[in-house]
C-alpha cells in the first residue's frame, strides 16, 4: 500500500509548475521591469484562467461538399497562412514500428550526401543513440575524402532537457562537434519564459514544463521523416508513435532544413568546451529582454513560412497555366506545414486545428489520437459541438510514459485518468456517447505517445487527410512548447489505404472507453491528485 501522502509532499508536488508563476511574476519585476508589457509572468496560466481563441481562419468551401475529386478546393484555404507543397502521394510511405524508424533513420543518414538535420526534445544516452551518432561520424569521415561532397549536420534539442544530468544530450555531441567543428551544428532552443528566480528556483526535470523545444523532423539530402517520437531508445524498440517518410521531396526538405535552421538561429549554440553562448546580433533568450527575443525569433521563422508561402504559391500559378506541369508523375497529394510556438507568438497550427474540427460534418468521421490526452478547452468544446463521429484514442494507464515513475511524476497518469474521466461525463452529460467515443491502448511492455488524426470524408472508407507530427492538442502543445507537423491531403488511392492501415492497427490495440472503465481498481484517483490537477493541467 503506497505511503499516505503528507501535506509537504502535496506542497511539493504542486509548487513546481502550480506556483511557478508567482515566481516569474517576482523575477519579472526584479530583473526586467521594462518586459512588463509583454512578461512570461502572465502566460504561465494563462490558458487555466482564459484561453484566448486566435482569429478563425475564414471558411471558403460550400456546406454540402462531397466528393474525393474536391479535394484541392476542400483543403486549399490552408495555403492562405501556410506554405502548400504538391508532391506525388508515391513519394510517402508510413511507417510502423519504432524499429522501422529506427533502422530508417541508420540507412538514410548512412547514405547521406549533403545534409543531415536533426530536430528533436533530446538525444538519448544509451547504446543505441551511440550507434546513431557512430553512423553520423562515419558518413562525417567518408565525406572528408578526395572528391566528396561536403556533408552538414545540424542538431536542433532543448537546452532542459538536452542538459539533465551530468551524462546528456550534449555530452554524447560533443565529440563530433570537437572533431567536425565546420560541418557540425547542435543548437540548444531555450524558452523565454524560464528566466530570472524562477530559472534559479525550479529544479532539474520540473523546469520543462515550462516550455520546451519539441519539433520532432528527421532529415536525409531530400528525404524527410515526420514524427512525434524522439531520439531514445524506447522510442527505438517499444514506444508506438506514429512517422512518415517523404521520399525525394527536395521542396518540404528545404522548407523544415530552413525551419530548424531559423529556430537554431534564436537558440543557444553549444560550443566545443560544452559552453553556450547566443549567435552574434541575436537576444539571450532569458538574459535578454523578452519582448525583444519573442519579436525577433517570431520574424526569423515567419521570414522562413512566408517566403515558402509565396514561391509555392507562384509555382502552384506557373503550373496551373502551364497544361503539361506534372504529367509524368501525378502530383495528388498536398503538404502543408503546420507550426504552434505561442511563446513566439506563431499559432499556425492551433488556428487550422481549429478550422479543421469545425467544419467536419455529419457525413465525416475524425480518428483522434494523444499519448497524452489532455484537450484544450476550445478543442473540447468544437469536439462536443460537432456534427461529425469522433473516435479518440489515448494510452491507458499502464502503457502512459509516466506509468510506474517514482515520486510526484508517478501520480502524472491518475491526473490524466482524471482529466478523461471529466470529459467522458460531459459526452454522457450531453448525450453524445454514439458519436463521441473514447479508447484506450492496450499493449504489454510498451507505452504509448502517438498523436494526430486522420479524416474521413463522405462515408469514405478511406482517410483523405492526416495530420502527424509532434502537437498532442493538450494545453503544452498549444500554449507552452514549440511544435510543428503537417497535414497531408492526398487523393493517391494507395496513400490513403497505408493511412487507413495505420489508424486501424492502433485501434485494434484498443477498448472502448465506458462508464464501468473508471470503476475498475487501476482508475482510482486520490483526492490530492483530483485537487492539483486543475491547477497544473497547464503544465503537461
Amino acid at each position: 500500500m503506497a505511503a499516505p501522502i503528507t501535506w509537504k509532499r502535496l506542497v511539493l508536488s504542486v509548487y513546481t509548475p502550480a506556483f511557478s508563476w508567482v515566481f516569474t511574476r517576482i523575477s519579472d519585476r526584479f530583473f526586467r521591469t521594462h518586459d512588463r508589457r509583454r512578461g512570461s509572468a502572465v502566460l504561465l496560466l494563462a490558458p487555466l484562467l482564459a484561453e484566448a481563441d486566435p482569429a478563425p481562419l475564414a471558411s471558403s468551401r460550400p456546406p454540402g461538399f462531397t466528393g474525393v475529386e474536391g479535394l484541392y478546393s476542400r483543403f486549399h484555404w490552408m495555403a492562405d497562412h501556410v506554405p502548400a507543397f504538391r508532391v506525388p502521394g508515391g513519394h510517402i510511405r508510413i511507417l510502423h514500428s519504432p524499429d522501422e524508424f529506427y533502422q530508417t533513420m541508420k540507412a538514410r543518414i548512412r547514405t547521406a550526401k549533403s545534409r543531415v538535420v536533426m530536430a528533436s526534445l533530446y538525444l538519448g544516452t544509451g547504446p543505441l543513440e551511440q550507434d546513431l551518432v557512430d553512423c553520423m561520424e562515419e558518413a562525417l569521415e567518408r565525406s572528408q575524402g578526395k572528391d566528396a561532397p561536403e556533408l552538414n549536420v545540424d542538431f536542433l534539442l532543448d537546452y532542459t532537457r538536452g542538459s539533465r544530468g551530468k551524462h546528456n544530450s550534449r555530452t554524447v555531441l560533443l565529440p563530433l562537434l570537437q572533431r567536425f567543428p565546420e560541418q557540425m551544428r547542435v543548437s540548444l532552443y531555450h524558452t523565454p519564459d524560464l528566466r530570472g528566480l524562477l530559472r534559479l528556483l525550479v529544479p532539474e526535470r520540473f523546469n520543462e514544463t515550462i516550455g520546451v523545444q519539441h519539433i520532432k523532423a528527421y532529415l536525409f539530402d531530400n528525404s524527410l521523416i515526420i514524427s512525434g517520437a524522439n531520439l531514445s531508445d524506447s522510442y527505438f524498440t517499444n514506444r508506438q508513435d506514429r512517422y512518415v517518410l517523404l521520399e525525394d521531396c527536395g521542396e518540404v526538405a528545404d522548407f523544415f532544413a530552413e525551419l530548424v535552421g531559423a529556430v537554431g538561429d534564436v537558440s543557444l549554440q553549444l560550443r566545443p568546451d560544452n559552453s553556450v553562448d547566443t549567435m552574434e546580433g541575436m537576444v539571450h533568450p532569458y538574459k535578454g529582454n523578452r519582448a525583444d527575443f519573442s519579436a525577433s525569433a517570431q520574424r526569423r521563422i515567419m521570414e522562413v513560412v512566408n517566403a515558402a508561402r509565396v514561391r509555392q504559391n507562384m509555382l502552384e500559378s506557373e503550373c496551373s497555366e502551364n497544361a503539361d506541369c506534372g504529367e509524368t508523375v501525378p502530383n495528388d497529394t498536398w503538404i502543408f506545414p503546420l507550426l504552434q510556438m505561442k511563446p513566439l507568438g506563431i499559432y499556425l497550427d492551433e488556428q487550422v486545428t481549429k478550422r479543421l474540427l469545425t467544419e467536419a460534418g455529419g457525413d465525416s468521421a475524425v480518428y483522434l489520437t494523444s499519448g497524452y490526452f489532455n484537450l484544450t478547452k476550445t478543442y473540447m468544446r468544437l469536439v462536443l459541438g460537432a456534427a461529425t463521429d469522433y473516435r479518440i484514442l489515448m494510452a491507458s494507464p499502464e502503457v502512459n510514459g509516466f506509468f510506474g515513475a517514482r515520486g510526484v511524476a508517478g501520480a502524472i497518469p491518475e491526473a490524466y485518468i482524471h482529466i478523461a474521466r471529466q470529459f467522458y461525463n460531459k459526452v454522457c452529460q450531453l448525450g453524445q456517447q454514439s458519436r463521441v467515443r473514447l479508447h484506450e491502448y492496450h499493449r504489454a511492455d510498451w507505452t504509448f505517445h502517438a498523436k494526430g488524426l486522420w479524416y474521413y470524408i463522405g462515408r469514405r472508407d478511406r482517410p483523405c487527410l492526416t495530420l502527424i507530427g509532434s502537437p498532442n492538442f493538450g494545453y503544452r502543445s498549444v500554449h507552452r512548447d514549440l511544435e510543428a507537423q503537417i497535414a497531408i491531403v492526398t487523393e493517391n488511392e494507395e496513400l490513403q489505404v497505408q493511412l487507413q492501415q495505420e489508424q486501424e492497427m492502433l485501434y485494434q490495440r484498443s477498448t472502448e472507453v465506458s462508464r464501468s472503465t473508471f470503476n475498475q481498481p487501476d482508475r482510482y484517483v486520490k483526492l490530492w491528485v483530483k485537487l492539483v490537477t486543475p491547477l497544473i493541467k497547464n503544465f503537461f
